[in-house]
């Protein structure tokens, strides 16, 4: 059976206690998708296979405010959890101090 595949931007975002991964989810989004939790864990698990995890959510905690979403990019999956694309943008890291220099 052939499947429709959708495209999900996904992001880190930054709460008092926590960062969180959102996904935004496309307005027409294919009907094979029968569980939201199913597809948000799908494209979380994308994610982490092609960006590191540990070094991508530090960098996010340094450069981001509380209230504010990192954006990542977008993860592009069929309903069985195939990948199709991947377009993820990797988060310099700081060393959490200011640009400007002495």
């Amino acid at each position: 059976m052939y499947m429709c595949a959708d495209t999900f931007g996904v992001g880190i975002r930054v709460t008092e206690t926590e960062l969180r991964v959102v996904v935004g989810v496309p307005s027409d989004i294919d009907a094979g998708w029968t569980d939201p939790e199913s597809f948000q864990s799908l494209v979380a698990e994308a994610v982490w296979e092609r960006l590191d995890r540990r070094p991508t959510l530090e960098a996010v905690a340094a450069r981001y405010d509380t209230g504010e979403t990192a954006a990542l990019g977008s993860v592009t999956l069929e309903p069985d959890g195939t990948v199709i694309n991947s377009d993820l943008e990797r988060i310099a890291e700081t060393n959490g101090r200011s640009e400007t220099s002495d």
